[in-house]
């Protein structure tokens, strides 16, 4: 079944790892950036993935799922290990206890609301929920650094955008054939609001044509 919605979601997650890439070769550096919040997405990744290489559904489902994790991959490099871009990096703000809440969260969360309880499909929906709490690390990073850089925005606003569009896609999905994912659809309405906040700044940003502030 061809859904454009889906497509459109996974663009624009391309579209985020490339802001992210950009901005800290353009900048040189990677201030109000969250290493925890990459490191999630990375554990997110080859969770969802870890039967990459066991079944075959189709060149773009291979290829889009090796791209998530090298970017990723690619991104933790950058900013923990290649100078001069890893020097700055600002642990002491990138300080939310990730693995007391993220991961145990995430873990609960899976354990409640689950596709099934067989050990692929258990990691699948752990994915998941780690997914949808995985930005807390940057928006916290980003509520106490209070003034944003345009590119660093526009990355975290194509994340909460392109979530958006994978609802929609799950939507038009149920439209369609009456089937629905609520660990999927619950997963994502919980990231969505995460965003709501930071989108709502984000578009008086751009509506205004200044820097993005967060409120208090």
């Amino acid at each position: 079944m061809f859904n454009p919605f889906r497509y459109i979601a996974d663009f624009l997650h391309l579209v985020s790892f490339l802001i992210l890439i950009l901005k800290i070769r353009k900048t040189r550096n990677c201030l109000g950036l969250s290493f925890r919040t990459q490191e999630i997405y990375l554990a997110v990744f080859c969770v969802r993935y870890i039967d990459l290489f066991m079944y075959f559904v189709s060149v773009y489902n291979t290829s889009m799922k090796l791209l998530y994790i090298s970017s990723t991959v690619f991104i933790i490099y950058l900013m923990k290990f290649k100078k001069p871009y890893c020097l700055s990096y600002d642990s002491a703000s990138d300080d939310f206890p990730h693995y007391k809440f993220i991961y145990t969260g995430a873990a609960v969360l899976a354990l409640l609301v689950h596709t099934d309880l067989a050990p692929f499909e258990l990691g699948w929906s752990y994915s998941i929920w780690l997914e949808a709490l995985a930005i807390i690390p940057q928006l916290h990073m980003l509520q106490k650094i209070k003034d944003v850089e345009n590119i660093t925005s526009n990355y975290v606003g194509a994340l909460g955008v392109y979530r958006f569009f994978y609802i929609v896609s799950w939507i038009y999905k149920y439209s369609l054939t009456g089937d629905v994912c609520w660990t999927s659809l619950l997963g994502g309405i919980v990231q969505t609001i995460l965003y709501a906040d930071f989108l709502y700044y984000y578009i008086i940003s751009l509506k205004s044509g200044k820097g993005m502030s967060l409120g208090v």
